[in-house]
């Protein structure tokens, strides 16, 4: 019978800990935003945990991190991971579980002596959350599908930073290809970042789709004048034609249900003064489903709508597309181990959706993956607050044991 180590659990929380105390915020939130000075720090401590337990540490182009374990046959491996950057007030989970877990699993295994037919890899992609570099999961793209790397490393923050400057300037400018490894399969586990599980007293889940993302930047062009003495009639007011264009979004996706969502995130206005009609806005717009076709006609639907906002408020509007991404369908095949090895486990798992992007959907394009979601307290993410309970990040992880142990026995 195949052996079945087990996580420790002390070790994986002492080490979310180590990793979550690097500038850390007065409220308690963690940022560590791609390539700061405390994303180096972090990148630093994670390196050396993987030397310790005697992976090969190799960083690519983007700066990915992959360690690499040496197995039994000089065989494609089998790889988990996510990413360690954060949101500015970010929690203790969204990534650096998948980074940490998968650290955990290798050494679970060397200490019970059980080696695998494939080695395993565990990956810290770079950029995943696009808070300062467009696009987000930037790190994970160029490793699946080589978007261009001249195009990436020019990629400019808002305070004039390049991407590539930044590499070099934190030390993580590496000279392996991105992708040169290239994976028998890829498994993320993950905090769910979403209220299902919390909600139905569930605890695990099988993540069996993704969905497509468009995100857009729209700028509208109006007039400034005197808020008391310009009649509503003659108004070419940029903020009422942000207000509008959110509630539209909102209503979009009302009437078409489903899976649809869209976001008005953030809105920018230009003078931003109390008593001045403002000459100029620009907002984002955040459009998901895992229909691509119904994403499609989404997009459409906006972008006739803004056409007709501008005729009948005699604005210019642009919209510039930041990032989109397809809906992706993980493999059956990596689903169906992840729900034997929650049977081993005595655990039921729920096979569901996940609203947000990782970077489980660029691997997509190259092996077979899948995910782990474990439940968010009250659904909450991208805070302070978020939280999963320690028994279903332990259960969690040794799912995830189970799971690539499986995998890397094929």
């Amino acid at each position: 019978m195949t052996p079945h180590p087990t996580i420790n659990r002390d070790r994986l929380f002492a080490q979310l800990e180590a990793l979550n105390a690097i500038n850390r915020q007065p409220d308690g939130s963690c940022c560590r935003l791609a390539l700061s000075d405390a994303d180096r720090q972090g990148r630093d401590l994670l390196v050396s945990w993987m030397k310790e337990i005697g992976l090969e540490v190799r960083i690519d182009r983007i700066g990915n991190i992959v360690g690499l374990q040496s197995g039994a046959a000089s065989t494609a491996p089998v790889m988990t991971g996510s990413h360690i950057d954060t949101v500015a007030t970010g929690g203790p989970l969204d990534g650096s579980l998948g980074v940490l877990a998968g650290l955990e699993v290798v050494r679970a295994l060397a200490e019970a002596g059980v080696a695998t037919k494939r080695p395993l890899a565990v990956a810290a992609f770079t950029n995943e959350e696009g808070v300062r570099f467009q696009p987000d999961m930037l790190g994970s793209l160029m490793y699946a599908v080589g978007f261009s790397l001249d195009a990436a490393l020019q990629s400019t923050a808002a305070d004039g930073t390049k991407l590539g400057d930044e590499l070099v300037r934190i030390g993580y400018a590496g000279k392996a290809q991105c992708g040169e490894i290239r994976p028998h399969a890829y498994v993320e586990l993950h905090i769910e970042q979403g209220p299902l599980l919390d909600r139905l007293g569930e605890v695990l889940g099988a993540v069996e789709d993704l969905q497509g993302i468009s995100w857009q930047e729209v700028t509208v062009r109006g007039v400034s004048n005197h808020a008391g003495t310009t009649p509503m009639s003659l108004r070419h007011d940029a903020a009422y034609c942000a207000a509008k264009a959110a509630v539209f979004v909102r209503d979009l996706a009302k009437q078409m249900g489903g899976s649809q969502v869209a976001t008005v995130g953030s809105v920018r206005l230009v003078p931003n003064l109390v008593n001045v009609i403002a000459r100029q806005a620009t907002f984002t717009v955040d459009l998901r489903n895992t229909d691509e076709t119904l994403l499609r006609d989404a997009e459409s639907e906006l972008a006739n709508f803004l056409q007709d906002l501008a005729r009948d408020e005699q604005v210019s509007i642009d919209a510039r597309q930041l990032a989109r991404t397809e809906p992706v369908r993980f493999s059956d095949q990596v689903l169906s181990l992840i729900e034997r090895a929650a049977q081993d486990l005595g655990c039921p798992i729920r096979r569901m959706t996940s609203g947000a992007g990782h970077d489980a959907q660029m691997m997509a394009r190259i092996c077979p993956t899948a995910m782990i979601f474990v439940p968010s307290v009250g659904g909450i993410s991208h805070n302070p607050k978020e939280h999963t309970a320690p028994e279903h990040v332990d259960l969690g992880a040794n799912l995830l044991l189970r799971t690539l142990q499986l995998l890397a026995n094929q």
